[in-house]
Protein backbone atom coordinates (compact mmCIF):
# COMPACT_ATOMS: atom_id res chain seq x y z
CA UNK A 1 0.00 0.00 0.00
CA UNK A 2 1.39 3.25 -1.02
CA UNK A 3 2.16 6.17 1.49
CA UNK A 4 -0.91 7.75 2.48
CA UNK A 5 0.87 11.17 1.95
CA UNK A 6 2.65 10.46 -0.85
CA UNK A 7 -1.41 9.75 -2.48
CA UNK A 8 -2.62 12.45 -0.95
CA UNK A 9 0.17 14.75 -2.89
CA UNK A 10 -0.61 12.98 -6.11
CA UNK A 11 -4.29 13.80 -5.84
CA UNK A 12 -3.68 16.68 -5.30
CA UNK A 13 -1.27 17.48 -8.49
CA UNK A 14 -3.75 15.60 -10.51
CA UNK A 15 -6.22 17.55 -9.77
CA UNK A 16 -4.57 20.59 -10.42
CA UNK A 17 -3.37 19.97 -13.63
CA UNK A 18 -6.23 19.54 -15.01
CA UNK A 19 -7.65 22.77 -15.04
CA UNK A 20 -4.16 24.47 -15.45
CA UNK A 21 -3.45 22.51 -18.92
CA UNK A 22 -7.54 24.01 -19.80
CA UNK A 23 -6.15 27.65 -19.27
CA UNK A 24 -2.99 27.04 -21.22
CA UNK A 25 -5.05 26.53 -23.90
CA UNK A 26 -7.57 29.19 -23.13
CA UNK A 27 -4.88 31.35 -23.63
CA UNK A 28 -3.32 30.17 -26.26
CA UNK A 29 -6.54 30.68 -27.99
CA UNK A 30 -7.20 33.89 -26.25
CA UNK A 31 -10.87 32.17 -25.26
CA UNK A 32 -11.37 34.75 -22.26
CA UNK A 33 -14.80 33.72 -21.73
CA UNK A 34 -14.23 30.33 -21.34
CA UNK A 35 -11.68 30.27 -18.70
CA UNK A 36 -14.32 30.48 -15.50
CA UNK A 37 -15.34 26.52 -16.68
CA UNK A 38 -12.09 25.45 -15.99
CA UNK A 39 -11.83 24.39 -12.49
CA UNK A 40 -14.78 22.20 -13.36
CA UNK A 41 -12.24 19.94 -15.52
CA UNK A 42 -11.60 18.20 -12.29
CA UNK A 43 -14.76 18.42 -9.63
CA UNK A 44 -16.48 16.23 -8.26
CA UNK A 45 -19.10 14.11 -9.62
CA UNK A 46 -21.49 15.22 -11.96
CA UNK A 47 -19.58 18.73 -11.87
CA UNK A 48 -17.20 17.40 -14.09
CA UNK A 49 -19.55 15.25 -16.41
CA UNK A 50 -21.94 18.54 -16.95
CA UNK A 51 -18.69 20.62 -17.87
CA UNK A 52 -17.82 17.34 -20.67
CA UNK A 53 -21.27 17.60 -22.22
CA UNK A 54 -21.74 21.49 -22.40
CA UNK A 55 -18.51 21.70 -24.64
CA UNK A 56 -19.05 18.42 -26.14
CA UNK A 57 -23.02 20.45 -27.29
CA UNK A 58 -21.83 23.14 -28.89
CA UNK A 59 -18.42 21.73 -30.63
CA UNK A 60 -19.66 19.22 -33.23
CA UNK A 61 -20.91 19.63 -36.49
CA UNK A 62 -22.33 16.37 -37.23
CA UNK A 63 -23.57 13.31 -35.91
CA UNK A 64 -20.68 11.32 -36.28
CA UNK A 65 -18.23 14.00 -34.76
CA UNK A 66 -20.80 14.07 -31.73
CA UNK A 67 -20.74 10.04 -31.07
CA UNK A 68 -17.00 10.10 -31.43
CA UNK A 69 -16.91 13.29 -29.09
CA UNK A 70 -18.99 11.38 -26.50
CA UNK A 71 -16.96 8.21 -26.56
CA UNK A 72 -13.91 9.98 -25.97
CA UNK A 73 -15.23 11.94 -23.46
CA UNK A 74 -16.46 9.14 -21.21
CA UNK A 75 -13.34 7.28 -21.91
CA UNK A 76 -10.99 10.41 -20.62
CA UNK A 77 -13.54 11.41 -17.90
CA UNK A 78 -13.58 7.59 -16.94
CA UNK A 79 -9.70 7.33 -17.01
CA UNK A 80 -9.55 10.42 -14.59
CA UNK A 81 -12.05 9.93 -12.19
CA UNK A 82 -10.61 6.19 -11.77
CA UNK A 83 -7.13 7.59 -10.80
CA UNK A 84 -8.56 10.55 -8.98
CA UNK A 85 -11.21 7.98 -6.86
CA UNK A 86 -8.27 5.46 -6.50
CA UNK A 87 -6.17 7.94 -4.75
CA UNK A 88 -8.88 9.83 -2.42
CA UNK A 89 -9.28 6.28 -1.21
CA UNK A 90 -9.25 5.93 2.90
CA UNK A 91 -6.20 3.92 4.24
CA UNK A 92 -8.92 2.47 6.90
CA UNK A 93 -10.74 0.69 3.91
CA UNK A 94 -9.84 -1.84 1.42
CA UNK A 95 -9.30 -0.67 -2.27
CA UNK A 96 -10.42 -2.55 -4.84
CA UNK A 97 -8.07 -3.69 -7.92
CA UNK A 98 -7.67 -1.11 -9.93
CA UNK A 99 -9.12 -3.05 -12.80
CA UNK A 100 -12.36 -2.85 -10.96
CA UNK A 101 -12.27 1.17 -10.46
CA UNK A 102 -11.66 1.49 -13.94
CA UNK A 103 -14.44 -0.37 -14.95
CA UNK A 104 -17.06 1.71 -12.46
CA UNK A 105 -15.39 4.78 -13.00
CA UNK A 106 -16.11 4.19 -16.93
CA UNK A 107 -19.48 2.95 -16.69
CA UNK A 108 -20.53 5.82 -14.21
CA UNK A 109 -19.16 8.34 -16.38
CA UNK A 110 -21.23 6.57 -18.93
CA UNK A 111 -24.74 6.86 -16.94
CA UNK A 112 -23.57 10.22 -15.90
CA UNK A 113 -22.96 11.37 -19.57
CA UNK A 114 -26.30 10.55 -20.36
CA UNK A 115 -28.16 12.02 -17.12
CA UNK A 116 -26.38 15.76 -17.74
CA UNK A 117 -26.87 15.86 -20.93
CA UNK A 118 -30.15 17.03 -20.59
CA UNK A 119 -29.03 19.59 -18.59
CA UNK A 120 -26.52 20.57 -20.84
CA UNK A 121 -28.66 21.02 -23.72
CA UNK A 122 -30.87 23.54 -21.41
CA UNK A 123 -26.80 25.69 -20.92
CA UNK A 124 -27.20 25.35 -24.71
CA UNK A 125 -30.27 27.14 -24.85
CA UNK A 126 -29.45 29.84 -22.32
CA UNK A 127 -27.00 30.75 -24.73
CA UNK A 128 -29.18 30.90 -27.77
CA UNK A 129 -31.71 33.10 -25.65
CA UNK A 130 -30.05 34.38 -22.96
CA UNK A 131 -32.23 34.00 -20.39
CA UNK A 132 -31.28 32.72 -16.80
CA UNK A 133 -34.37 30.16 -16.67
CA UNK A 134 -32.64 28.10 -18.58
CA UNK A 135 -29.02 28.40 -16.23
CA UNK A 136 -31.28 27.78 -13.15
CA UNK A 137 -33.14 25.02 -15.00
CA UNK A 138 -29.89 23.42 -16.03
CA UNK A 139 -27.63 24.04 -12.94
CA UNK A 140 -30.05 23.68 -10.02
CA UNK A 141 -30.83 19.60 -10.35
CA UNK A 142 -27.26 19.12 -10.30
CA UNK A 143 -26.79 20.35 -6.92
CA UNK A 144 -29.75 17.52 -5.85
CA UNK A 145 -27.84 14.92 -8.02
CA UNK A 146 -24.56 15.39 -6.98
CA UNK A 147 -24.10 13.76 -3.58
CA UNK A 148 -26.12 10.39 -4.91
CA UNK A 149 -23.62 10.75 -7.68
CA UNK A 150 -20.57 10.64 -5.73
CA UNK A 151 -22.12 7.94 -3.72
CA UNK A 152 -22.98 5.77 -6.00
CA UNK A 153 -19.76 6.05 -7.97
CA UNK A 154 -17.19 4.33 -4.97
CA UNK A 155 -19.93 2.03 -3.80
CA UNK A 156 -21.11 -1.14 -5.32
CA UNK A 157 -24.52 -0.38 -3.19
CA UNK A 158 -24.66 3.27 -3.69
CA UNK A 159 -27.63 3.02 -5.26
CA UNK A 160 -29.70 2.14 -1.85
CA UNK A 161 -29.90 4.51 0.89
CA UNK A 162 -29.33 7.90 1.52
CA UNK A 163 -25.92 10.28 1.43
CA UNK A 164 -24.77 11.08 4.54
CA UNK A 165 -24.77 14.12 5.69
CA UNK A 166 -21.09 14.91 5.54
CA UNK A 167 -21.42 13.77 1.58
CA UNK A 168 -24.29 16.31 1.08
CA UNK A 169 -21.97 19.26 2.69
CA UNK A 170 -18.38 18.01 0.51
CA UNK A 171 -20.38 18.23 -2.88
CA UNK A 172 -22.09 21.88 -1.89
CA UNK A 173 -18.83 22.60 -0.78
CA UNK A 174 -17.36 22.05 -4.12
CA UNK A 175 -20.41 24.02 -5.78
CA UNK A 176 -19.09 26.73 -3.74
CA UNK A 177 -15.84 26.37 -4.85
CA UNK A 178 -15.78 25.79 -8.94
CA UNK A 179 -18.54 28.74 -8.97
CA UNK A 180 -16.17 31.47 -6.68
CA UNK A 181 -13.17 29.81 -8.10
CA UNK A 182 -14.78 30.04 -11.53
CA UNK A 183 -14.94 34.15 -10.89
CA UNK A 184 -11.39 34.54 -10.12
CA UNK A 185 -9.51 32.46 -12.41
CA UNK A 186 -11.42 35.04 -15.08
CA UNK A 187 -10.54 38.00 -12.89
CA UNK A 188 -6.89 37.39 -12.83
CA UNK A 189 -5.29 38.38 -15.55
CA UNK A 190 -3.21 36.68 -18.27
CA UNK A 191 -0.92 33.85 -17.33
CA UNK A 192 -1.93 34.58 -13.45
CA UNK A 193 -5.17 32.43 -14.21
CA UNK A 194 -2.55 29.39 -14.20
CA UNK A 195 -1.91 30.02 -10.68
CA UNK A 196 -5.74 30.28 -9.87
CA UNK A 197 -6.13 27.56 -11.92
CA UNK A 198 -3.63 25.04 -10.05
CA UNK A 199 -4.93 26.06 -6.70
CA UNK A 200 -8.72 25.49 -7.73
CA UNK A 201 -7.37 22.14 -8.69
CA UNK A 202 -5.88 21.04 -6.28
CA UNK A 203 -8.95 22.45 -3.91
CA UNK A 204 -10.67 19.47 -5.85
CA UNK A 205 -8.64 17.26 -4.54
CA UNK A 206 -9.13 17.89 -1.64
CA UNK A 207 -12.43 17.67 -2.06
CA UNK A 208 -12.30 14.05 -3.83
CA UNK A 209 -10.29 13.09 -0.88
CA UNK A 210 -13.35 14.01 1.63
CA UNK A 211 -15.95 13.06 -0.87
CA UNK A 212 -14.83 9.16 -1.22
CA UNK A 213 -13.84 9.08 2.43
CA UNK A 214 -17.29 10.34 3.00
CA UNK A 215 -19.09 7.69 0.63
CA UNK A 216 -17.06 4.79 1.58
CA UNK A 217 -16.85 4.98 5.52
CA UNK A 218 -20.60 6.66 5.86
CA UNK A 219 -21.54 6.60 9.43
CA UNK A 220 -24.62 5.82 9.25
CA UNK A 221 -26.87 4.81 5.81
CA UNK A 222 -30.61 5.64 5.80
CA UNK A 223 -33.22 3.81 4.16
CA UNK A 224 -30.36 1.01 3.07
CA UNK A 225 -33.19 -1.09 1.05
CA UNK A 226 -34.54 1.50 -0.89
CA UNK A 227 -32.98 2.23 -4.50
CA UNK A 228 -32.87 6.31 -3.83
CA UNK A 229 -30.78 7.60 -6.30
CA UNK A 230 -32.53 6.26 -9.54
CA UNK A 231 -35.74 8.28 -7.71
CA UNK A 232 -33.42 11.20 -7.11
CA UNK A 233 -32.17 10.87 -10.92
CA UNK A 234 -36.30 11.01 -12.32
CA UNK A 235 -37.04 13.88 -10.06
CA UNK A 236 -33.93 15.91 -11.12
CA UNK A 237 -34.72 15.53 -14.54
CA UNK A 238 -38.69 16.49 -14.16
CA UNK A 239 -38.09 19.29 -12.04
CA UNK A 240 -37.21 21.75 -15.51
CA UNK A 241 -39.68 19.67 -17.26
CA UNK A 242 -42.54 20.68 -14.46
CA UNK A 243 -41.12 24.39 -14.27
CA UNK A 244 -41.28 24.26 -18.46
CA UNK A 245 -44.91 22.89 -18.15
CA UNK A 246 -46.22 25.25 -15.78
CA UNK A 247 -44.41 28.32 -17.31
CA UNK A 248 -45.05 27.81 -20.86
CA UNK A 249 -49.13 26.60 -20.16
CA UNK A 250 -51.99 29.50 -21.27
CA UNK A 251 -52.82 29.85 -17.91
CA UNK A 252 -49.78 31.48 -17.07
CA UNK A 253 -48.21 32.75 -20.22
CA UNK A 254 -48.26 37.18 -20.40
CA UNK A 255 -51.77 38.88 -20.26
CA UNK A 256 -52.60 41.54 -21.99
CA UNK A 257 -49.63 43.12 -22.70
CA UNK A 258 -50.98 47.22 -21.28
CA UNK A 259 -48.03 48.75 -19.19
CA UNK A 260 -49.05 52.06 -17.13
CA UNK A 261 -47.40 54.38 -19.76
CA UNK A 262 -50.27 53.65 -22.13
CA UNK A 263 -52.97 54.83 -19.93
CA UNK A 264 -51.81 58.26 -19.20
CA UNK A 265 -51.37 61.04 -21.01
CA UNK A 266 -47.62 61.44 -22.11
CA UNK A 267 -45.97 65.06 -20.27
CA UNK A 268 -45.56 68.10 -22.13
CA UNK A 269 -42.09 67.92 -21.82
CA UNK A 270 -41.60 64.84 -23.72
CA UNK A 271 -41.18 65.28 -27.48
CA UNK A 272 -41.31 61.68 -28.91
CA UNK A 273 -44.31 59.64 -30.10
CA UNK A 274 -44.12 56.75 -28.71
CA UNK A 275 -44.03 52.81 -29.85
CA UNK A 276 -44.35 49.87 -27.15
CA UNK A 277 -43.24 46.67 -28.03
CA UNK A 278 -44.25 44.25 -26.05
CA UNK A 279 -42.67 40.99 -24.88
CA UNK A 280 -42.50 37.23 -26.14
CA UNK A 281 -46.53 35.18 -25.79
CA UNK A 282 -47.79 38.56 -24.74
CA UNK A 283 -51.69 39.49 -26.09
CA UNK A 284 -52.88 42.88 -27.03
CA UNK A 285 -56.79 43.43 -27.34
CA UNK A 286 -56.79 46.27 -29.58
CA UNK A 287 -57.48 49.37 -26.89
CA UNK A 288 -55.49 52.55 -27.72
CA UNK A 289 -53.65 54.03 -25.70
CA UNK A 290 -54.92 57.26 -23.81
CA UNK A 291 -52.22 59.78 -25.28
CA UNK A 292 -52.98 59.75 -29.30
CA UNK A 293 -49.26 59.96 -29.37
CA UNK A 294 -48.59 56.63 -27.76
CA UNK A 295 -48.98 53.16 -29.82
CA UNK A 296 -49.03 49.91 -28.45
CA UNK A 297 -46.99 47.97 -31.72
CA UNK A 298 -48.68 45.22 -33.21
CA UNK A 299 -47.13 41.41 -34.23
CA UNK A 300 -50.40 41.70 -36.17
CA UNK A 301 -50.09 44.05 -38.37
CA UNK A 302 -52.48 47.33 -38.90
CA UNK A 303 -56.03 47.64 -40.22
CA UNK A 304 -57.37 49.45 -42.85
CA UNK A 305 -57.67 52.46 -41.24
CA UNK A 306 -53.72 51.91 -39.76
CA UNK A 307 -54.47 51.53 -35.72
CA UNK A 308 -52.37 48.04 -34.86
CA UNK A 309 -54.62 44.89 -34.31
CA UNK A 310 -55.42 42.95 -31.54
CA UNK A 311 -52.75 40.22 -31.48
CA UNK A 312 -52.29 37.02 -29.81
CA UNK A 313 -49.54 34.94 -27.75
CA UNK A 314 -48.43 33.21 -31.22
CA UNK A 315 -48.39 36.33 -33.06
CA UNK A 316 -44.85 37.17 -31.21
CA UNK A 317 -43.28 34.14 -32.86
CA UNK A 318 -42.80 35.97 -35.76
CA UNK A 319 -39.17 36.53 -37.20
CA UNK A 320 -37.56 39.78 -35.79
CA UNK A 321 -36.64 40.50 -39.57
CA UNK A 322 -40.35 40.41 -40.01
CA UNK A 323 -41.72 42.25 -36.74
CA UNK A 324 -39.01 44.63 -38.03
CA UNK A 325 -41.15 45.42 -41.19
CA UNK A 326 -44.06 45.53 -39.47
CA UNK A 327 -42.63 47.95 -37.57
CA UNK A 328 -41.08 50.16 -39.72
CA UNK A 329 -44.79 50.69 -41.29
CA UNK A 330 -46.03 51.52 -38.23
CA UNK A 331 -43.71 53.92 -37.24
CA UNK A 332 -44.13 56.05 -40.84
CA UNK A 333 -47.30 56.07 -39.77
CA UNK A 334 -47.01 57.51 -36.45
CA UNK A 335 -44.66 59.61 -37.46
CA UNK A 336 -46.76 61.16 -40.40
CA UNK A 337 -49.88 62.02 -38.47
CA UNK A 338 -48.31 63.42 -35.50
CA UNK A 339 -45.00 65.00 -36.61
CA UNK A 340 -42.92 63.96 -34.34
CA UNK A 341 -39.43 62.39 -33.97
CA UNK A 342 -40.46 58.40 -32.63
CA UNK A 343 -39.20 56.47 -29.53
CA UNK A 344 -39.34 52.73 -29.26
CA UNK A 345 -40.04 50.97 -25.53
CA UNK A 346 -39.07 47.32 -26.46
CA UNK A 347 -39.56 44.80 -23.56
CA UNK A 348 -37.97 41.63 -24.14
CA UNK A 349 -38.12 40.40 -27.76
CA UNK A 350 -39.81 43.85 -28.19
CA UNK A 351 -36.29 44.89 -27.32
CA UNK A 352 -34.73 42.96 -30.16
CA UNK A 353 -37.42 43.81 -32.50
CA UNK A 354 -36.63 47.52 -31.80
CA UNK A 355 -32.84 46.97 -32.52
CA UNK A 356 -33.26 45.26 -35.02
CA UNK A 357 -35.05 47.92 -36.95
CA UNK A 358 -32.65 50.10 -36.70
CA UNK A 359 -29.89 48.19 -38.25
CA UNK A 360 -32.53 47.56 -40.79
CA UNK A 361 -33.56 51.20 -41.41
CA UNK A 362 -30.36 53.86 -40.41
CA UNK A 363 -32.72 56.29 -41.62
CA UNK A 364 -35.75 56.19 -39.80
CA UNK A 365 -37.54 58.94 -37.80
CA UNK A 366 -36.80 57.03 -34.55
CA UNK A 367 -34.64 59.17 -32.52
CA UNK A 368 -34.69 57.29 -28.97
CA UNK A 369 -35.14 53.50 -28.09
CA UNK A 370 -35.08 52.43 -24.82
CA UNK A 371 -34.65 48.25 -24.02
CA UNK A 372 -35.94 46.92 -21.37
CA UNK A 373 -34.71 43.62 -20.37
CA UNK A 374 -33.36 43.19 -23.49
CA UNK A 375 -31.95 39.52 -24.53
CA UNK A 376 -28.13 40.54 -23.51
CA UNK A 377 -25.30 38.83 -25.82
CA UNK A 378 -27.92 36.49 -27.13
CA UNK A 379 -26.41 33.67 -29.84
CA UNK A 380 -23.65 32.37 -28.55
CA UNK A 381 -24.26 28.66 -29.49
CA UNK A 382 -25.65 27.65 -31.92
CA UNK A 383 -27.79 24.55 -33.15
CA UNK A 384 -29.16 24.11 -37.12
CA UNK A 385 -32.78 23.94 -38.45
CA UNK A 386 -34.99 20.94 -38.17
CA UNK A 387 -34.15 19.97 -41.84
CA UNK A 388 -30.34 19.74 -41.46
CA UNK A 389 -28.74 16.72 -41.49
CA UNK A 390 -25.29 18.75 -40.24
CA UNK A 391 -24.42 21.60 -38.50
CA UNK A 392 -22.94 22.59 -35.49
CA UNK A 393 -24.99 21.53 -32.24
CA UNK A 394 -26.92 19.00 -34.27
CA UNK A 395 -27.35 17.08 -30.90
CA UNK A 396 -28.64 19.85 -28.64
CA UNK A 397 -30.75 21.01 -30.95
CA UNK A 398 -32.84 17.56 -31.24
CA UNK A 399 -32.54 17.02 -27.42
CA UNK A 400 -34.41 20.75 -27.20
CA UNK A 401 -37.12 19.97 -29.93
CA UNK A 402 -37.49 16.29 -27.11
CA UNK A 403 -37.88 18.51 -24.21
CA UNK A 404 -39.93 21.25 -26.30
CA UNK A 405 -42.13 18.97 -27.57
CA UNK A 406 -43.36 16.85 -24.32
CA UNK A 407 -43.48 20.47 -22.50
CA UNK A 408 -46.27 21.24 -25.21
CA UNK A 409 -48.10 17.97 -25.24
CA UNK A 410 -48.53 18.49 -21.48
CA UNK A 411 -49.05 21.84 -20.84
CA UNK A 412 -50.50 22.79 -24.45
CA UNK A 413 -48.52 25.84 -24.94
CA UNK A 414 -47.06 26.56 -28.40
CA UNK A 415 -43.27 27.38 -27.87
CA UNK A 416 -40.73 25.91 -30.06
CA UNK A 417 -36.37 26.22 -29.96
CA UNK A 418 -37.46 26.45 -34.30
CA UNK A 419 -40.03 28.91 -34.24
CA UNK A 420 -38.87 31.82 -36.38
CA UNK A 421 -38.28 34.01 -33.35
CA UNK A 422 -35.51 31.96 -32.49
CA UNK A 423 -34.17 30.86 -36.14
CA UNK A 424 -33.74 34.44 -36.75
CA UNK A 425 -31.61 35.31 -33.88
CA UNK A 426 -29.13 32.09 -34.95
CA UNK A 427 -29.15 33.23 -38.36
CA UNK A 428 -27.85 36.62 -37.09
CA UNK A 429 -25.86 35.67 -34.44
CA UNK A 430 -22.93 37.89 -34.87
CA UNK A 431 -25.12 41.28 -34.77
CA UNK A 432 -27.26 40.07 -31.82
CA UNK A 433 -23.97 38.43 -29.88
CA UNK A 434 -22.07 42.17 -30.61
CA UNK A 435 -23.95 44.75 -31.37
CA UNK A 436 -27.20 45.15 -29.47
CA UNK A 437 -26.07 47.09 -26.92
CA UNK A 438 -23.99 49.16 -29.02
CA UNK A 439 -24.77 53.04 -30.06
CA UNK A 440 -26.62 54.11 -33.15
CA UNK A 441 -25.50 57.06 -34.64
CA UNK A 442 -28.83 60.34 -34.22
CA UNK A 443 -30.58 57.76 -31.83
CA UNK A 444 -30.53 57.96 -27.81
CA UNK A 445 -30.56 54.62 -26.25
CA UNK A 446 -31.08 53.15 -23.02
CA UNK A 447 -31.14 49.43 -21.59
CA UNK A 448 -33.22 49.01 -18.43
CA UNK A 449 -31.64 45.45 -17.08
CA UNK A 450 -32.75 43.69 -14.03
CA UNK A 451 -29.72 42.35 -12.06
CA UNK A 452 -30.79 38.07 -12.78
CA UNK A 453 -29.39 39.13 -16.51
CA UNK A 454 -26.11 39.05 -15.12
CA UNK A 455 -26.08 35.39 -14.10
CA UNK A 456 -26.52 34.44 -17.95
CA UNK A 457 -24.04 36.79 -19.23
CA UNK A 458 -20.23 35.89 -19.56
CA UNK A 459 -18.01 38.13 -17.78
CA UNK A 460 -16.60 41.75 -19.16
CA UNK A 461 -17.69 44.27 -20.99
CA UNK A 462 -21.10 43.77 -23.00
CA UNK A 463 -22.56 47.43 -23.63
CA UNK A 464 -21.18 50.68 -24.76
CA UNK A 465 -25.18 52.51 -24.49
CA UNK A 466 -26.48 53.82 -20.54
CA UNK A 467 -28.33 50.79 -18.75
CA UNK A 468 -30.26 51.12 -15.64
CA UNK A 469 -29.65 48.23 -13.51
CA UNK A 470 -32.77 47.25 -11.54
CA UNK A 471 -33.12 44.65 -9.07
CA UNK A 472 -35.56 42.44 -10.76
CA UNK A 473 -36.46 39.10 -13.01
CA UNK A 474 -36.63 38.84 -16.62
CA UNK A 475 -39.67 40.80 -17.95
CA UNK A 476 -42.41 43.00 -16.24
CA UNK A 477 -40.09 46.32 -15.39
CA UNK A 478 -42.36 47.88 -17.90
CA UNK A 479 -45.08 47.61 -15.19
CA UNK A 480 -43.21 48.72 -11.95
CA UNK A 481 -43.72 52.21 -11.29
CA UNK A 482 -40.09 53.36 -10.49
CA UNK A 483 -39.10 52.19 -13.89
CA UNK A 484 -41.85 54.19 -15.28
CA UNK A 485 -40.95 57.07 -13.76
CA UNK A 486 -37.37 56.52 -15.20
CA UNK A 487 -38.98 56.17 -18.85
CA UNK A 488 -40.44 59.24 -18.60
CA UNK A 489 -37.24 61.59 -17.52
CA UNK A 490 -35.61 59.54 -20.40
CA UNK A 491 -37.91 60.56 -22.79
CA UNK A 492 -38.02 64.18 -21.49
CA UNK A 493 -34.34 64.08 -22.22
CA UNK A 494 -32.69 63.60 -18.50
CA UNK A 495 -29.51 61.65 -18.13
CA UNK A 496 -31.17 58.44 -16.89
CA UNK A 497 -28.35 55.96 -15.52
CA UNK A 498 -28.14 53.28 -12.52
CA UNK A 499 -25.53 50.64 -12.10
CA UNK A 500 -25.37 48.35 -9.19
CA UNK A 501 -22.33 47.14 -7.41
CA UNK A 502 -23.72 43.78 -7.41
CA UNK A 503 -23.98 43.50 -11.30
CA UNK A 504 -20.41 42.43 -12.18
CA UNK A 505 -20.19 40.39 -9.22
CA UNK A 506 -23.20 37.95 -9.99
CA UNK A 507 -21.47 38.35 -13.82
CA UNK A 508 -18.43 36.64 -12.30
CA UNK A 509 -20.53 34.01 -10.25
CA UNK A 510 -22.25 32.79 -13.42
CA UNK A 511 -18.95 32.00 -14.97
CA UNK A 512 -18.37 28.42 -14.44
CA UNK A 513 -22.28 27.73 -15.57
CA UNK A 514 -22.22 28.83 -19.18
CA UNK A 515 -22.21 27.15 -22.06
CA UNK A 516 -19.13 27.77 -23.91
CA UNK A 517 -19.80 30.11 -26.75
CA UNK A 518 -19.13 29.25 -30.31
CA UNK A 519 -16.23 30.70 -32.43
CA UNK A 520 -18.25 33.31 -35.34
CA UNK A 521 -15.94 32.12 -37.32
CA UNK A 522 -15.86 28.81 -37.72
CA UNK A 523 -19.65 28.60 -38.18
CA UNK A 524 -20.43 28.71 -42.26
CA UNK A 525 -24.01 29.98 -41.37
CA UNK A 526 -22.60 32.98 -39.63
CA UNK A 527 -19.59 33.57 -42.45
CA UNK A 528 -19.78 37.30 -44.58
CA UNK A 529 -21.42 38.24 -40.90
CA UNK A 530 -17.97 38.61 -39.60
CA UNK A 531 -14.89 40.14 -40.42
CA UNK A 532 -11.96 37.86 -40.28
CA UNK A 533 -9.74 37.43 -36.75
CA UNK A 534 -9.11 35.42 -33.91
CA UNK A 535 -12.51 33.26 -33.31
CA UNK A 536 -12.87 33.13 -29.84
CA UNK A 537 -12.50 36.99 -29.08
CA UNK A 538 -14.25 39.50 -27.26
CA UNK A 539 -12.57 42.51 -29.30
CA UNK A 540 -15.89 42.71 -31.74
CA UNK A 541 -18.64 43.69 -29.10
CA UNK A 542 -18.95 46.70 -31.18
CA UNK A 543 -16.76 46.43 -33.66
CA UNK A 544 -17.00 45.98 -37.83
CA UNK A 545 -18.66 43.42 -38.72
CA UNK A 546 -18.63 42.50 -42.35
Amino acid sequence: MSHPRGRLLGLVALAAAVPVLQNVLFLELDFRSAEGLSPQGSAVWPYDSYNDMRWLLVYHDSWQEYALGLVVAVGLRGLLSAGLVSLAWPVEARRPDRRRILLRNLGIAALTAVIVTPFAALAVAAGVVSLSWFVFAAVGPMLLLAPFLQRAAVNPHGWRGLPSAALVGWSLLDFALITVAGAIVWRVPGWWTLLVAALAGAANGLLWNRSVRAAVLPARVHWPRIPVTPIVVVLALAIPLAAQVVTSSPAHQVKTFRPPLLDRPLPASVRYAVIVLGTHDSRYDGRPAVDPAAETFSYAGRDAAGRPLPYGSQDTHRSLESSAALLARQVDALHARTGRPVALLGESEGAMVGRTYLRDHPDSPVQALLMFSPLVRAARTYYPPEDSSAGWGIAPGWQLRGVFALVARVSGGGDSPDEPFIRSLLANAPFYRFQTMCPVPGVRMIAFLPTVSATELPPGPFTQIPVYEVPALHGGLLGRPDVTARTIDFLEGKDVQSRRSEYPTLQLLGAAWQAPALAVTINPVWRGQVSPGPPFSTARLCGKQS
